[in-house]
């Protein structure tokens, strides 16, 4: 990594909305960790979303943040669910180097009677459907994407089965959002949100060390640790999951202890923090450029009140537009 490191204590820490890359040499296992705090808060209280919705967008924003932050090209990563759960879509991507946004749709019907029914945890919300995972280079190269089921599982753990699948790498995933219930410094009831998590993955210098548990019905023991599966990896994947979900989130456990709390027998490094930001890639220009390709007939349709509104989903801005500003340049 390229990144110079430090010991704890020789400098701040890095706080929230900043990513802090990691290695464990003792494991051999490298890894991000992240707490999300006003970024994440600015993201989700745009929209208001319900808190069931929103704690899920927030679960997808830092998957998105994690996996995003480890570009090392100009770039965008997304992660985007579609599902036949009442929350059938939700949608983050990193623009390189630092930039993030999200949108999430639900249907406020189905979501009440699942709220109602007490069916709100997040594979209940998301239902049966895909995961997808898109990274694209821009004129650079062609996009990849990688896709996985929404099988009824959390997304902790379908994030694992995309990293085993396409990259064949052993990873665990952490992630966990909460509500943030205190008083600012005015005394005044303050709600906040705030996530964390962190990804582990197992990158041996040996290759033959690199090996990945039988597939399900192969002679191992599954269960407790499967077969072919290496020590050093045993050894981290337990430790990463013994993290609960308040130390994610708990501002007063910055990332670095966590980090600490977790390796510090084996020696953990932490890198540079990377800052993210809640900045979103919309402008009037692209949206105008758009709105240039419809027909006469379209820009007809669009129009309410003698112009064209145009909203984005992500960020909320309004852009306003009169039809002789669409018509081709003569």
């Amino acid at each position: 990594m390229a990144e110079a490191a430090a010991a704890l204590g020789q400098f701040d820490f890095a706080g929230d909305d900043h990513v802090v890359p990691f290695q464990v040499e003792g494991l051999d296992v490298r890894g991000r960790a992240v707490q999300l705090g006003p970024m994440l808060d600015a993201i989700l209280e745009r929209h208001h979303y319900p808190a069931p919705v929103a704690r899920l967008l927030a679960e997808v924003v830092v998957l998105t943040v994690l996996l995003g932050t480890s570009l090392k090209f100009d770039g965008k990563f997304t992660v985007q669910t579609k599902g036949d759960g009442p929350v059938d879509l939700l949608v983050a991507d990193f623009s390189t180097p630092e930039n993030v946004r999200a949108y999430a749709r639900f249907d406020q019907a189905l979501l009440n009677k699942a709220i109602e029914a007490g069916e709100t945890e997040p594979e209940q919300l998301l239902g049966r459907g895909v995961l997808a995972f898109t990274i694209d280079q821009g004129k650079f190269g062609q996009p990849y994407q990688g896709i996985v089921a929404l099988d009824g599982t959390s997304l902790e753990e379908i994030a694992g089965v995309y990293f085993r699948q396409s990259e064949q790498i052993p990873t665990r995933v952490r992630l966990a959002a909460a509500e943030l219930l205190d008083r600012d410094e005015a005394g005044k009831p303050r709600h906040r949100w705030r996530a964390g998590g962190l990804v582990a993955q197992f990158l041996p210098e040996a290759p033959e060390r690199m090996r990945q548990p039988d597939f399900h019905g192969g002679d191992g023991d599954t269960e407790s640790r499967p077969h072919g599966e290496d020590d050093a990896w045993t050894e981290a994947r337990s430790l990463v999951e013994t993290i609960d979900a308040d130390e994610l989130t708990d501002p007063l456990v910055g990332t670095e202890r966590l980090l600490f709390r977790l390796f510090h027998e084996r020696g953990v490094r932490v890198y540079e923090p990377r800052a993210v930001f809640d900045r979103c890639s919309c402008s009037r220009d692209k949206i105008k450029g758009v709105l240039k390709g419809f027909t006469a007939e379209e820009i007809e349709a669009s129009q309410e009140n003698g112009e064209i509104a145009v909203t984005c989903e992500f960020c909320s801005t309004t852009y306003h537009f009169e039809p002789i500003e669409l018509q081709p340049a003569v």
